[in-house]
């Protein structure tokens, strides 16, 4: 069952306002076209009619207290931990482990959306978009993978301060600021590899 207005929805549910705040603004990074709505409580969510959500996102604690809720609600919940270890309490659960960097954040968000969605992704992305140059494409292909300017300009067999210019324009006709966005953008329009972040 959708939500009335067909946007597809995720919830956030956590006992943590900040956390809460930080992974609806990068799921929104990672899924535009989607609606992230934040709880503190199960009650609240439990309101707000828990099918009407695409996935669930539960901090571990919450899961741990409420299983039976989410038991039967499996293929929905990404459970949220704060140890790569508990794998042995999840069992039959996708998780999360959000005590790393963003970039490992977003690149396990995008395995996740890939394994939950196996014949690729079944939210909606926009296709069309800015036209990159080939030679763009190549320079936001290297900054996804983590390279520096200086190794960019070397492998490319450039000079830094043209890497500097392409990368300048391709953030501008993007409209985005930060690695973690244009990462999501390549990975999303199959531009680089996620295995290669």
């Amino acid at each position: 069952m959708n939500h009335p207005n067909h946007t597809p929805r995720f919830a956030v549910i956590d006992n943590n306002s900040l956390s809460i705040m930080g992974l609806k603004q990068i799921l929104q990074q990672v899924e535009p076209t989607v609606e992230v709505v934040g709880f503190n409580s199960v009650n609240e969510f439990h309101a707000a009619n828990p099918d009407t959500f695409v996935h669930y996102f539960v901090n571990i604690s919450i899961l741990l207290n409420h299983r039976h809720l989410f038991e039967e609600r499996r293929r929905r919940t990404i459970v949220l931990t704060t140890s790569p270890e508990v794998e042995h309490q999840l069992s039959g659960f996708n998780s999360l482990y959000i005590n790393q960097s963003e970039n490992l954040i977003i690149r396990d968000l995008l395995l996740l959306m890939q394994k939950g969605h196996p014949h690729g992704n079944n939210l909606p992305i926009n296709p069309q978009g800015p036209v990159l140059t080939a030679r763009e494409t190549e320079v936001l292909a290297l900054v996804v993978q983590g390279l520096l300017n200086k190794e960019i300009a070397e492998r490319l067999n450039i000079s830094m301060n043209t890497v500097i210019t392409h990368r300048k324009n391709m953030m501008d006709k993007l409209g985005m600021r930060s690695v973690s966005a244009l990462t999501i953008y390549a990975v999303m329009h199959g531009l680089v590899d996620i295995h290669k972040i």
